[in-house]
């Protein structure tokens, strides 16, 4: 039998910031194609704007209709201040009307659990019908009261070496939801993390051990390898790379593509964005390729036929040794194409004739 796939359920590929004090940023981004859109209250607005753009953003969320959301972004977040300043409570209370049109808040500098745990209990006191649901989520009763909007998600920013240093206590801040009532002895490696996403901000890092950013990136390997390690480890389902600071002409896309190769080959799922003409480059790069897809469609037929057949466990296809891990690899690439917007379907027929070797 062939390794159960691991495909994150959240597609999360580009992560857009838009500045909340920019109106005009703001309205533009009702008309984006991206998968995640993160209005930010942090870095891209200075102090003394902090309170008109908490207005100005939650007069655009108040604008939106519940049961009609941007068509082309699928998830909506804020970036909050960090827990450590006196901003982020402000941010959180002045969205409690919107908070509804809101899928995920974004956590600046977290250093440990308690970080996470301040914004989640917050968030419990400002929306408790919703928020319940976490812990309501494995009983079939789950409250679904709040216009049915799941949860909302939590995630964190690794923006120092204490933060890598405490990936495992961060990873675990939040408790996961009971089993469900009709899943007495239930496979506890597949529950999904209560935390939704880890992200890597190279900057901060680099002003953290007075490190200077390269082309390279060589600088942030080990916090980058032990980050998407840790959302793997701890089932966090989705790790987000740095940003690019350069987008402009060729060289700005040239680099854009080598950045998104580099993330993914490390395990990174997404990568997050300045500039919207970032966004179809991450999207498609964080994605799989046509050949990739028809290559992993191949593997599945396959080896549906050489289990159902021979029960053979390993088999070749082109010449290539195929095992559970590359089967398993195969499905999960299957399921995220599906996610990406692949005919996987129609390259299922193309391919049903395909025969192990």
């Amino acid at each position: 039998m062939a390794a159960t796939a691991k495909s994150s359920a959240i597609l999360r590929r580009a992560l857009l910031y838009v500045p909340a004090s920019s109106p005009r940023m703001l309205t533009k981004s009702l008309g984006l194609t991206s998968d995640n859109v993160t209005y930010d209250l942090e870095d891209s607005v200075t102090p003394a704007a902090k309170p008109g753009a908490r207005t100005a953003l939650r007069e655009h969320l108040a604008g939106l209709s519940l049961s009609r959301p941007p068509p082309g972004v699928s998830e909506l977040a804020v970036r909050i201040n960090a827990v450590s300043t006196p901003h982020a409570l402000d941010d959180l209370t002045a969205l409690k009307a919107v908070l509804p049109h809101l899928d995920a808040i974004v956590v600046p500098k977290v250093n440990s659990a308690s970080d996470l745990t301040f914004v989640a209990d917050v968030l419990q006191h400002l929306a408790p019908e919703r928020q319940q649901q976490q812990q309501q989520r494995g009983s079939s009763t789950t409250n679904t009261t709040t216009n049915n909007k799941p949860p909302i998600k939590l995630i964190a920013l690794i923006e120092s070496a204490r933060a890598v240093m405490n990936l495992r206590e961060i990873c675990t801040a939040l408790p996961p939801p009971p089993p469900a009532s009709s899943s007495p002895d239930p496979d506890t490696s597949t529950a999904q993390n209560p935390l939704s996403g880890l992200i890597f901000a190279a900057e901060d890092f680099a002003l953290d051990l007075s490190l200077t950013r390269t082309p390279s990136l060589t600088e942030f390997l080990y916090a980058r390898s032990a980050i998407a390690t840790a959302a793997r480890a701890f089932g966090v389902p989705s790790a987000i790379d740095l940003v690019c600071t350069s987008y402009a002409g060729e060289a700005g896309r040239a680099r854009l593509e080598e950045e998104c190769r580099g993330g993914r080959s490390l395990g990174f799922g997404g990568k997050q964005c300045i500039h919207p003409s970032q966004v179809e480059t991450v999207q498609r790069l964080f994605g799989p390729g046509e050949v990739e897809v028809e290559w992993a469609v191949r593997v599945v037929v396959a080896d549906g036929k050489a289990a159902a057949r021979e029960g053979r466990g390993a088999f070749a296809l082109d010449g290539s040794m195929i095992d559970a891990p590359v089967v398993g690899k195969a499905r999960a690439t299957v399921e995220r194409a599906r996610r990406c917007g692949f005919d996987v379907e129609a390259l299922m027929m193309r391919w049903k004739d395909q025969e192990p070797e």
